[in-house]
């Protein structure tokens, strides 16, 4: 699905492929370090770290303590110093407690010394639910710093554009925020064994259709491509993209789909209150105010904290058939459709069982 000029037939899973671009890039420049709790640890970050400790020594891996302002102030200076760190926070939720160093220290740098200054740090977090971890720590926050000028935001769906987004994010002289859902770690992909960049800015036409245009971000992504077969067999013709970056954010490619299809479908993994969703789709109704009718509709999180029960979970969380008659009724006002996607296999992302 996702090898454009690839033509390997290599596969990956999605931690395999962050793993192999920090390693690489580790190799080949020796200013890149990691740092973060844990990273070093020997579940290492659920394997993402794993071999680097080993590899490289612990001046370039090595665990931090639990403080997360601190150590994010320690990552920036050293990126202000001419090092280009990887500062890991094993849940986006912590990253919370370090927003004055990110929102004030971090993204204005660069503009306040007058672009004497750079920034060259990458911020990976994880995002998303797992074994009943509930409001704390199941958080998609990727809006928060969208909102702020100064830092990039990424979230990958799949393991090819893991490795390349990861490393252009590295060799970035601006402060990234590196998002990954956790239910994705264990997805495989085709990815080259050689270096490649996949470049912030660009989304990807995934599928294409003149029905309705489908934006699914991060997990939602796989969603969306398991909603479009399921709108296949009901005649409904999609046009699935992955943005890819959030920040920036290739709103154009969006536009020319919508101008196509007259409907607009946003799928977050995240609420949709002031979310991605709600920007993309003000961007795409401000670039159209002069054309024909469009239909918007997103899909996300209720207004309520990320409950810890299956039951709920299940009602919160939209899927595949959420996404497939939410789009139904788009393209057929008036009518309900149940679309059933029990013949997906979910083994790949199944909800994590245990604790780090």
């Amino acid at each position: 699905m996702y090898t454009q000029n690839n033509q390997s037939t290599r596969s990956l899973k999605f931690v395999e492929a962050l793993n192999e671009a920090v390693t690489q890039e580790m190799e080949r420049d020796p200013n890149v370090f990691v740092m973060g709790l844990d990273v070093d640890d020997p579940k290492s970050i659920l394997g993402s770290t794993s071999g680097m400790l080993q590899k490289f020594g612990s001046e370039r891996i090595f665990t931090t303590p639990l403080s997360e302002d601190a150590m994010t102030g320690i990552a920036i200076g050293a990126a202000v110093a001419g090092m280009r760190p990887i500062h890991v926070h094993i849940r986006v939720d912590f990253l919370m407690l370090c927003m004055n160093q990110l929102v004030n220290i971090a993204a204005k740098s660069h503009y306040m010394f007058g672009g004497r200054v750079k920034v060259p740090l990458v911020v990976r977090s994880i995002i998303g639910k797992s074994w009943g971890q509930g409001a704390q720590h199941s958080q998609s926050l990727q809006s928060m710093f969208m909102h702020v000028p100064g830092l990039k935001v990424v979230m990958p769906s799949n393991a090819y554009d893991a490795k390349g987004c990861m490393l252009a994010a590295i060799r970035d002289n601006n402060p990234v925020i590196f998002l990954e859902h956790r239910l994705l770690y264990e997805v495989p992909s085709f990815v080259p064994e050689e270096q490649y960049v996949v470049e912030f800015g660009k989304a990807r036409v995934c599928t294409t259709g003149s029905d309705l245009t489908i934006v699914g971000i991060s997990l939602m992504q796989l969603e969306c491509m398991r909603a479009h077969e399921l709108l296949l067999e009901q005649g409904i013709q999609s046009e699935v993209i992955d943005p890819i970056s959030l920040v920036p954010l290739d709103i154009e490619t969006i536009i020319k789909s919508v101008k196509k299809t007259g409907r607009l479908l946003v799928v977050d993994n995240a609420w949709t209150n002031c979310g991605a969703s709600a920007e993309i789709i003000a961007r795409v109704a401000e670039a159209l105010a002069d054309q024909k009718q469009v239909q918007f509709k997103r899909i996300g999180f209720a207004p309520t904290s990320c409950p810890p029960t299956p039951n709920l979970e299940k009602v919160f969380y939209p899927d595949s058939a959420v996404v497939a008659n939410t789009a139904f009724t788009m393209v057929h006002p008036g009518k309900t459709w149940e679309a059933d996607a029990s013949r997906f296999d979910r083994s790949k992302t199944n909800p994590f069982r245990g604790p780090f």
